[in-house]
Order: structure tokens, then sequence, then C-alpha cells
């Protein structure tokens, strides 16, 4: 698939662009779906949970997900490892028309897709300790200043589902400062960190919310201020989610293309000036 002028035109404009039906449904989406079902399947194998399951019909593939992960929560965390090594979803992530889209849109021939920047997220409904609040993915994925967010559905998000929420054309304005441990005891590690002044800095801009469904491909700058939103529905979210990024942006060679903050890379002394001071 090519971006068409307008297409670009609005990427570069807004720090984001929904392109409709992206991946093939069948051949692409579906894959990736029938395996999260067997995984769920050996999950409760398993651990001999006594749960009996729909017929794999595609877009039922998380069936009685939500009931297991009431019954222990380290079933839906051992999931969601085991997503990660799902080969369809490798295929997906690195596939030859991702890499032309991080190409075309940061003329380069040299894209890399970042250490431990990819897998596929489950937002449980209500669930605020593993929300991501307003942030740039750069400050997480410090790999280069001009880098990509490819983010895919695997199932419809609606509104009450929590679509993804970004905040109109702030990838123009820059790296924003951060807070350390901004947020309350609840949270850990990246979740920890935090837009300084959040409330101000994000009543600048337009808000958009982006529903999805399956196929489609929602990509954003690494500088384009965004949150997930609260998934309030009775069932989980679940999307497709790397980064791509270009190794001749100057900024990440500086640096050494460090991996992300997963991975163990320390933001705060990586970027000491944009990090307020401790008291």
């Amino acid at each position: 698939m090519t971006l068409t002028e307008n297409n670009k035109k609005e990427f570069f404009e807004n720090g984001f662009l929904i392109i409709k039906s992206f991946y093939d449904v069948e051949n692409e989406i579906l894959p990736i779906q029938k395996s999260i079902y067997q995984i769920i399947d050996f999950v409760i194998a398993r651990h001999s949970v006594d749960i009996t399951r729909e017929p794999f019909k595609g877009h039922n593939f998380d069936n009685n997900f939500q009931e297991l992960i009431a019954l222990d929560e380290a079933f839906g965390a051992e999931i969601y490892d085991l997503t990660k090594q799902i080969p369809s979803f490798i295929r997906l992530i690195s596939s030859k028309k991702a890499e032309d889209v991080i190409c075309l849109l940061r003329n380069t021939d040299a894209p890399g897709i970042g250490q431990a920047s990819y897998g596929i997220r489950i937002d449980n409904p209500l669930d605020e300790k593993f929300r991501a609040h307003w942030h740039q993915e750069f400050i997480f994925q410090p790999q280069s200043m001009d880098g990509i967010i490819f983010w895919s559905p695997l199932l419809t998000v609606s509104k009450e589902m929590g679509p993804l929420n970004v905040c109109l054309g702030s990838h123009k304005d820059g790296l924003c400062i951060y807070d350390k441990t901004k947020y309350d005891s609840k949270k850990s590690g990246a979740y920890t960190i935090g837009i300084h002044d959040e409330k101000n800095i994000v009543s600048k801009y337009k808000k958009f919310h982006l529903e999805c469904e399956p196929g489609d491909l929602i990509i954003m700058d690494f500088l384009t201020i965004h949150q997930s939103g609260l998934n309030d529905s009775n069932r989980s979210r679940w999307s497709v989610q790397s980064r791509f990024f270009n190794f001749k942006e100057m900024i990440g060679a500086k640096i050494g293309w460090k991996a992300s903050v997963t991975a163990g890379s320390d933001v705060e002394k990586i970027f000491p000036e944009n990090f307020v001071e401790k008291l």
C-alpha cells in the first residue's frame, strides 16, 4: 500500500494517521487471533482450570479470558508474555509494507525496530494500574526522535472500550519536561513517569479519540502526546504495537539508539534536562 500525498500531509500536520484496512484481516489478523485463542487454551490446561470455551470463530479469540483472570491475574500476565512469541505477530510487525511506511515518512533507508518495543497489549476493563497516561513515546523508546508507533487493534475499539486519545499537533512542540515517580504507589516502572504540569500542557491541544477496527493501522509520531483511554467495557482491549526508528536520525545516533525503558534504559540519566529536579 502506498500512502497518498494527503495521508502524508495529515500525518505531518496532526502527528498521527489512521490507515483503514492496512492489514488483511483474513491472512494477517486472523492467524494472530487463532494463536491467542490457542495460548489461552494452553494456559487453562497447564493450570488445570475448569473452563469450557466456545470453538474458535475469529472475533471470539479471547473467549473466557475475563473469567480466567478473575480467578488469578497471573494467568493474564502469563498469556501476555506468551503472545510476543507468536510467529504471525512477528511477521506482521516486521512486514515489508510496514517498513515501507517508516522509510517513506522519514526519508530513510535504515529503519530499525526498537529492542523490547513491541508486543500485544491487553488493556483490561477499568484497569488503572497499567493504563498509559499522557506521554510521548520517545521518552520511553529513545532510539530516534523521529520514530513512529504502529498500533493496530485485534477487535473493534469503540469509545466504550477506551480508544487511544491523542493531542492534535502536539509533536510540533518538542519533547516535554517529565516527572519521575509522578503517579501513586500502585504504579511501577515506566508507569511512574509522567509529563510535568500535565493538566496545563495537555489543555493546549484539541483531543481525538481514535476508534478503529481489525485491519486498521494507527501510526503516531514519537513526539505526539497520547494516552490509553479507560476501558469501560466488559472485554479486554487487545492491540498489536511496535515502534520503528531511524538509524540516521542525529539525536538517536548521538545517544546510541538506546533500548526502551522496559529493557532497562534509565531515561532520567539519558535526558537529565527533560526531568524536573527532585527536592
